[in-house]
C-alpha cells in the first residue's frame, strides 16, 4: 500500500470519527461507518489491504 493510500485512509477514518463524536452520524450509518473507519485505520497501520491481494492491485510505487 502506497503512502498516499495510507494517508487518505487515515484521513477518512479521522473524519468519520469526528462526525460520530459530534453527533453528525447516528444509528446504523454510524455503526457501518465506524467499522469502516476501524478497518481503514488497521489497514493503514499494517500497510496492506486484504482486498488488494486477490485482485493483484498495488498502490505502492516500485
Amino acid at each position: 500500500m502506497g503512502n498516499i493510500d495510507r494517508l487518505l485512509r487515515t484521513v477518512v477514518a479521522i473524519v468519520i470519527g469526528i462526525l460520530y463524536f459530534t453527533g453528525q452520524i447516528t444509528g446504523t450509518a454510524a455503526i457501518i461507518l465506524g467499522v469502516l473507519a476501524v478497518v481503514f485505520l488497521l489497514t493503514s497501520l499494517v500497510g496492506s489491504c486484504p482486498l488488494y491481494l486477490p485482485v493483484g492491485l498495488s498502490t505502492k510505487k516500485e
